[in-house]
């Protein structure tokens, strides 16, 4: 098989060595623009899979007390028929738990501290379907859950801030209360601490108190449970699912996946992706814009070359082609570089921290601020394929003008001073 001499050419052309100071420098600059675009993939594709990293753990630990979708009736009212509506959810095959529960909101005091509460009023036996949270308490603080005893499980920030611990009393005191001749008094009961729990998740730890949904009933006024929290075989499929239940489902009720219950944050962490991808992306199109400086110093360089072939019947387009490669190869290489280099890091992430930690010993998360203790990493294809087709464009745009410019010299004028 022969391989076309433009391909030889445009290769030899690449690894030109140092024979004279002039192709040294030219060979300098096509390695520092290699080397750019090689760093610039490698930045995106770590920065890219940290964020990655750091969406997923905080994602994962808010499912671990939230659920993947909710249904619950409009007004915090009770469920018109609870069992009717359980029947239903199951019937999704996508499903695999459904539990019911109280949603409320209320003020938890102890002595003159006095903390506003997400109140949720669960069933013990039947939690541990739709989250994890459940699943780890289920042999310590959820079976304490008697009712008509009154205890709680808090959020370990919660009780921290509060100063109490398991077997302390607390003041519930509910939003709406008795109607009396001197106005509106809130009720109040009397909850006694047993247990409490730590999610990893600020916002839930600071605010979550879990109680049976029987006490949750009586101390709220209500006839049964708010709403039914379902939990699905792939999460990512809550939207669509969502969609089939409100379809399904009987009855004026409201479903709310997990993806809108924190829309705000999701969205965040979204638009600061894309703004690292473009700012990212500009380092790598620097480094491929670098070809046009090389490349015009090699056709500047290789003029009596580019005569020669000429006069031995090489066609413009053949020229062309020759620098093409030549500049097609630089950013190819170098983008192949990046990508194991930034895949190497980004999948021992976990590695290279803590040994950059012991070396300039420092702690780059502290514990005692961020929601976790180590450097999360997850490359995604559909992150990562961008990237390298973005590189390989750019480079390929830049290589465009200087071969133009090569097929254009001409041979007698090139040959004039030889």
């Amino acid at each position: 098989m022969q391989i076309p001499y433009e391909l030889i050419l445009g290769w030899r052309y690449t690894r030109a060595g140092r024979a004279t100071r002039r192709n040294g420098f030219i060979s300098f600059i096509s390695g520092v623009s290699m080397l750019g675009i090689a760093l610039g993939v490698a930045a995106l594709i770590i920065v890219l899979s940290v964020m990655n990293g750091f969406q997923k753990e905080v994602r994962d630990r808010m499912l671990g007390v939230i659920s993947h979708i909710e249904v619950f009736a409009p007004n915090g009212a009770a469920l018109p028929d609870v069992q009717k509506t359980l029947a239903e959810i199951k019937q999704n095959p996508q499903v695999v738990g459904a539990a019911p529960f109280i949603a409320a909101q209320a003020l938890l005091a102890r002595g003159e501290d006095m903390k506003g509460a997400m109140v949720r009023g669960i069933d013990p036996a039947h939690e541990g379907e739709v989250t994890d949270l459940a699943v780890d308490l289920k042999d310590t603080a959820l079976p304490r859950l008697i009712p008509g005893q009154f205890g709680v499980v808090l959020g370990g920030e919660l009780a921290r801030s509060l100063g109490v611990r398991e077997g302390d009393s607390v003041t519930l005191i509910a939003p709406s209360g008795q109607i009396t001749p001197a106005g509106v008094v809130p009720r109040l009961k009397q909850m006694t601490v047993v247990g409490t729990f730590d999610s990893g998740h600020f916002e839930y730890d600071s605010a979550l108190v879990m109680l049976h949904q029987d006490d949750a009933a009586k101390i709220f006024r209500l006839e049964g449970p708010t709403g039914i929290r379902i939990k699905l075989k792939d999460l990512n499929q809550a939207r669509e699912v969502a969609a089939e239940l409100s379809h399904s489902l009987s009855g004026n009720l409201l479903i709310r996946d997990w993806t809108r219950q924190n829309r705000t944050w999701f969205s965040a962490v979204q638009l600061e992706k894309r703004m690292m991808f473009i700012i990212l992306t500009l380092i790598v199109a620097v480094a491929a814009f670098n070809l046009v400086s090389t490349l015009v110093m090699t056709v500047t360089d290789k003029r009596a070359d580019i005569a020669i072939l000429r006069t031995l019947g090489a066609s413009p387009k053949s020229i062309m082609g020759i620098f093409m490669v030549q500049g097609a190869l630089v950013g190819v290489i170098g983008t192949l570089s990046g990508l194991l280099l930034g895949l190497a890091i980004a999948l021992n992430i976990d590695v290279l921290v803590p040994a950059l930690e012991r070396l300039l010993n420092a702690s780059f998360l502290p514990k005692d601020i961020y929601l976790i203790s180590r450097m999360p990493s997850d490359p995604q294809y559909a992150d990562i394929m961008p990237i390298v087709v973005i590189a390989l464009v750019l480079a390929f745009l830049a290589t465009i003008y200087p071969s133009w410019r090569a097929s254009r010299v001409n041979p007698a004028e090139a040959l004039r001073y030889e």
